[in-house]
Order: C-alpha cells, then sequence, then structure tokens
C-alpha cells in the first residue's frame, strides 16, 4: 500500500529525499482526472482540476502535498491575523454594476518593464516548488509561458536560476535575497543577468524570519535550494544566513551587480517607503506583505496598496501580491493602484495538482473571472479597470 500524502514526511531532510518520498506518492488515487505526480508533455491534452475557483484549490492541494510542506506553503506567521486580513480586506470594497454601456470586454494585454504579458497577472516568486511537484519551478515555468505571463524565480528556489531559465522561453524574473555573503549576492545577481532574466525584485521584508510556529510544530527542515548547491549537488560553503542589515545603500549594490536590470523592490506597505524608494530611483515596486508570513498584525496588503498607491501616483509601475483568489480582487487590485498583481499560493496548489497544466489553469481560471466583472461593472479594458471608482464600507452612509 502506498504511504500517505500527508504522512510521508516528517521531516523535510534533504532534495533527494523529497523527491523520492513524492515519487512512491505519485501511484496513490488523485482527486483530478489524472495523476498529480505525473508530468505530461505539452503535447497532450490539458485537463483542469475539478473545481471551480482557486479557493477550492486549497483543500484539494492539502490532500496531495505532504503536510509539513503544506503547512509551509498555506500557513501564515503568529496568529495570522494578517494572514487572514489579506482576504477580508477585498470585501470591504465595492464596485457599482454599470449597464447600457455597449462596451465589450476584448484583450487584457499589458506590458511590465518591457515584458509582454496576456492579462495583467504575473506568477509571484515562491520558495521550494520542489515541494508541491516534482516539476518544480520548471513546472512553473512552462505552466506560466503557455498562459502567456511571467514568472519570479526565488533565490531559495528548488532549482537554481539556469535549470529554470531554461524551462520556459517565458520572461523571468529574479527575485533576489541578499545573504550575509556579499560574493555569494554578487554571483546571484550576475548570473541571473547572463541566464536572461529581466528583471532583479529584491525582497526587503525578510531581515528576519517571521514567527511560523507551525513549521516547529512540524519540525520543518527546508531542501538545500538550488542555488545553494555545488555541481554535486552538495551544499555549498557560503553564509547562508540572510542579512538582517540591508538598507537603501543595498539598491546600489544591486544595481551595480545586475548588469543594468531593472531593479524592483518587493514588501513595501508605507507611503513613507514608497517615497524613500522613489527618491532612490527603482524602476517598480511591489506592494507585499509576504503573504501574511512576515509581521503578524500589519494591515492587509490590499490596505496598503491604496495608501502606497497614493503617495506614489504613477510614477512607477505598482505590481500588488498577497490574497488574490479571485478575478474580482484583481479588478480591485488595479482600480486601487496596482499596475498588475502577483499571485503565490494558488499557482502551486495548482502544480501539486496537475503540474505545469494545473499552473496555466490557475491563470486562465483568473483572466476568466476577470472579464466577467468587467464586463459587468461597464469596464471594456485595463486602462478602464483604473479609472473605476471603489466604494468602501460604509460607502451606504454618504
Amino acid at each position: 500500500m502506498p504511504p500517505s500524502r500527508r504522512d510521508t514526511l516528517g521531516m523535510l531532510t534533504g532534495g533527494a529525499a523529497l523527491l523520492a518520498a513524492q515519487s512512491a506518492l505519485g501511484s496513490e488515487h488523485s482527486p483530478l482526472k489524472e495523476s498529480p505526480r505525473r508530468v505530461k508533455d505539452s503535447s497532450t491534452p490539458r485537463q483542469a482540476p475539478k473545481t471551480y475557483n482557486l479557493l477550492e484549490l486549497e483543500a484539494l492541494a492539502s490532500e496531495v502535498i505532504p503536510r509539513p510542506a503544506f503547512d509551509y506553503i498555506a500557513r501564515g506567521a503568529g496568529d495570522e491575523q494578517t494572514l487572514r486580513e489579506n482576504r477580508t480586506a477585498f470585501s470591504r470594497a465595492f464596485l457599482d454594476q454599470r449597464i447600457l454601456t455597449g462596451k465589450t470586454v476584448k484583450s487584457l494585454e499589458t506590458k511590465i518593464l518591457g515584458s509582454p504579458l496576456r492579462a495583467p497577472v504575473v506568477v509571484s516568486a515562491m520558495a521550494a516548488h520542489g515541494l508541491a511537484h516534482p516539476s518544480a519551478e520548471s513546472g512553473t515555468a512552462k505552466g506560466a509561458a503557455a498562459y502567456g505571463t511571467l514568472l519570479g524565480v526565488s533565490t531559495v528556489s528548488t532549482q537554481n536560476l539556469e535549470q529554470v531559465a531554461s524551462a520556459s522561453n517565458g520572461d523571468k524574473w529574479f527575485q533576489c535575497y541578499l545573504t550575509r555573503d556579499s560574493g555569494f549576492n554578487r554571483e546571484l545577481l550576475q548570473r541571473a543577468h547572463a541566464a536572461g532574466y529581466k528583471a532583479i525584485v529584491l525582497t526587503a521584508d525578510v531581515t528576519v524570519g517571521g514567527n511560523r510556529e507551525q513549521d516547529r510544530r512540524n519540525n520543518l527542515r527546508m531542501p538545500t535550494p538550488g542555488n545553494f548547491l555545488d555541481t554535486s549537488n552538495r551544499p555549498r560553503k557560503i553564509e547562508f544566513a540572510f542579512d538582517s542589515s540591508i538598507g537603501l545603500d543595498s539598491l546600489d549594490f544591486v544595481r551595480e551587480h545586475s548588469g543594468g536590470l531593472p531593479l524592483i523592490v518587493k514588501g513595501v506597505t508605507t507611503a513613507l517607503d514608497a517615497r524613500a524608494l522613489l527618491q532612490h530611483g527603482v524602476d517598480a515596486i511591489q506592494v507585499s506583505n509576504h503573504g501574511g508570513r512576515q509581521l503578524d498584525g500589519s494591515p492587509a496588503a490590499f490596505d496598503s496598496l491604496q495608501r502606497v498607491a497614493a503617495e506614489v501616483k504613477g510614477r512607477v509601475p505598482l505590481i500588488f501580491d498577497s490574497g488574490i483568489r479571485r478575478g474580482l480582487d484583481v479588478f480591485k487590485a488595479i482600480a486601487a493602484g496596482a499596475d498588475l498583481v502577483a499571485v503565490g499560493r494558488p499557482v502551486l496548489y495548482g502544480l501539486a495538482l496537475n503540474g505545469s497544466q494545473g499552473v496555466q489553469w490557475v491563470l486562465e481560471q483568473l483572466e476568466q473571472e476577470l472579464r466577467i466583472v468587467m464586463q459587468l461593472s461597464g469596464a471594456a479594458t485595463v486602462a478602464d479597470i483604473r479609472t473605476t471608482p471603489l466604494l468602501h464600507k460604509p460607502f451606504f452612509d454618504a
């Protein structure tokens, strides 16, 4: 009898052990139309999960991903107040339904820093896609490219920068954590440029790990990221710890060693920080509270977006993440000032359930819902969304 998916990995002790366990898990019955562990080639007809929205994916994925890995992906910091707020904040904003506009929704195509996108949705950088599926970031890259959007690739990805770059012809951004090893940081930035990444996303909100109690309960030990392995798949002798003292001068370091790639700073939640970044000449800002995984008790990312957008006033592109589960959320985020949104956890759930095709389905589902919202609210284009007023509780008292 094959082992239980939820219980096979009591401890994630290394990449080889993880992949071996996932291989054993692959023969177990799947809630989908096909085995979630068998990655099919692109010529095979794509089959969607038996679900109707991204909110339902989490429960399905919890039956596929081993418990310690699933908790690492799904849970948040502390009491998870911010994790919950990231979702509930959207419910405090409303749209007026518009009729007799004569408009119909057509192309949602847009661009960000020179990269063409099918819709204003990208895949956010996330760690260790191998926890969700053996194809890891390569599977996500293929799904994102098949849909027509770009992929954020983490410093702590399961696979290294070059492996992910070669997995698809879609554009990719390198999401950079600065470690205490400046030589390694310099090397990573240079490798990203050489591998064809289109931008650097400096994640600035992980100067210390968030209080993720569930990972401690599960005795979680992450596999060594691919970028931290040598050619023999052994951990390199470098300082793994993230730099807790990064400051505005860190932006200069990234620019100096990344070959002139556009610089995005991720983790912005206040007007004060946005103002400092604008003064320092960043190319884009990503409003994010790390999906509720860092400072618990901080405001919902959607609430922060509205404050940051009021400061930025369109001077640089605004990317938004944390809590996106519906096309309606995408619409509200753009109406609140974002140029595009980045989706995270649902992508990993789709990957776990159906490999690269699951990733593509997640993105298509968001677009389908977004088109419905646009049609009913009288917004025919992405530009129309940006001029749509949001109504906030208690709007009915006004």
